[in-house]
């Protein structure tokens, strides 16, 4: 087997890395260079280019420019001390109370505007001087906060479940959003679970249990922040419309709910749209370029010779689920998200499918995977934005990050072992 190929792309691509090549150059200039190694430089050049023009041109990509712009509008428009103020109703007086509204509230925040940065910022602005004030350790705090906040990449909506759906060929967005519940529900607990030790451990103080009166308050001041799931869930799911018409339907919502609230003014417009610009930009053109270099892989044919390795080593589906997951969480420690599902899902999918496993199911394992790389240096984008909001250094963050970690860890074993965990509700819903 010639590994030439794979030795340029890989060689190539960390090279760019370690010389702090923003990711979307270096995997743009990985994938050329990998295929001028093919042919002359000129046509490589200018069939790249063409790849990722061609790339962009999907409608269902049109629903993550929106579904971004609804979270900006959410981050801005006091969605989030609402869903924190009817989380602390819940689970306040619970052993580790405000770490638990925390992991709740990022759930819920995260799931409603399908971003984990955005999630680790805007609940992690309000918790993080809640808790430092209530006796709570500021590491702690910000490592709950980072872990908690990438549940919303698995609880949907969920662009990076969008563009898992790009990378597969096609796999149904609505059974890939209804797969996410229990998985993200489930790792949510996990995380609650290491919380509640932790607290028990530090001692730490709880809220007093709120009356009937104050608690429906709280809820009804969240519910419609909440209904924002069921219009968007329940539409793609009965058939109404596709995630595309429900990402657009989600902004009108969500500028609908900010000036309820009052919390936008005509002033605010404009600056998220510039945010949501760049942040869309940024995004599309990773994507631009990793389905250039999927495509260059494909035409050196570098996934089958993986595919033949991997299978090469052993046959048992349970070991070379078992490379995968340790191949995806390496990749996840040095590779945005975006790029490693549009990279890796052509490689590992079809060796998957050939054991029998269910696309959705992978698709889940895949991203809980490099949801831990979020949370990890040196690219760690949740892990950077935590850090920043409790004003704290990676180093003092790490410790009280490892037990969580581990969790996330067990359950992504959990998740891969168990497939019924994502696949039963969505056969619940003929999926």
């Amino acid at each position: 087997m010639n590994y030439t190929e794979i030795l340029i792309l890989v060689l190539s691509f960390l090279v760019f890395m370690s010389l702090r090549v923003p990711i979307a150059y270096a995997v743009g200039l990985a994938g050329l260079l990998t295929l001028a190694s093919a042919m002359p430089f000129l046509p490589s050049v200018t069939t790249i280019a063409q790849r990722m023009a061609t790339s962009l041109d999907s409608f269902t990509l049109s629903a993550i420019p929106f579904f971004i712009l609804a979270g900006q509008v959410m981050n801005r428009g006091g969605i989030a001390v609402r869903l924190i103020n009817f989380a602390k109703a819940i689970v306040g007086p619970l052993p580790g109370g405000l770490a638990f509204v925390n992991i709740i509230s990022c759930m819920l925040f995260g799931a409603i505007s399908g971003s984990a940065a955005a999630a680790a910022s805007a609940i992690g602005g309000f918790m993080s001087p809640m808790m430092e004030k209530d006796g709570y350790d500021k590491p702690f705090s910000a490592a709950v906060n980072i872990t908690s906040a990438t549940t919303g990449l698995i609880i949907p909506p969920s662009n990076i479940l969008i563009i898992y759906s790009l990378a597969s060929g096609g796999v149904s967005i609505a059974a890939l959003f209804i797969a996410g519940y229990v998985p993200g529900i489930i790792l949510g607990l996990a995380l609650m679970i290491v919380a509640a030790i932790y607290s028990f451990i530090k001692k730490y103080p709880t809220y007093k249990m709120v009356g009937f009166k104050e608690f429906f308050a709280r809820f009804f001041a969240a519910l419609p922040s909440l209904l924002l799931l069921v219009v968007v869930i329940g539409g793609i799911v009965a058939g109404i419309f596709t995630a595309t018409e429900a990402s657009a339907i989600a902004v009108i919502y969500t500028f609908a709910l900010a000036a309820i609230y009052k919390e936008i003014t005509w002033r605010d417009v404009a600056p998220i749209l510039l945010e949501t610009i760049k942040t869309s930009a940024i995004v599309l053109l990773l994507i631009a370029t990793s389905i250039a270099m999927s495509w260059v892989m494909s035409y050196e044919n570098i996934p089958q010779e993986i595919s033949n390795t991997l299978l090469g080593i052993s046959d048992n589906p349970i070991v070379i689920l078992i490379i995968i997951n340790l191949i995806l969480l390496f990749v996840g420690v040095f590779m945005d998200m975006t790029p490693a599902v549009l990279i890796f899902t052509p490689i590992f999918l079809p060796i998957v499918t050939n054991l029998g496993m269910d696309p959705i199911h992978f698709g889940i394992i895949m991203i809980l995977n490099l949801c831990i790389g979020l949370c990890t240096p040196p690219v760690g984008s949740v892990l950077f934005v935590g850090c920043s909001v409790a004003g704290l250094s990676i180093q003092k963050v790490i410790r009280p990050l490892l037990p969580l970690f581990i969790a996330m860890i067990a359950i992504l074993f959990l998740i891969t072992y168990v497939p019924e965990l994502s696949l039963w509700l969505p056969r619940q819903f003929g999926l």
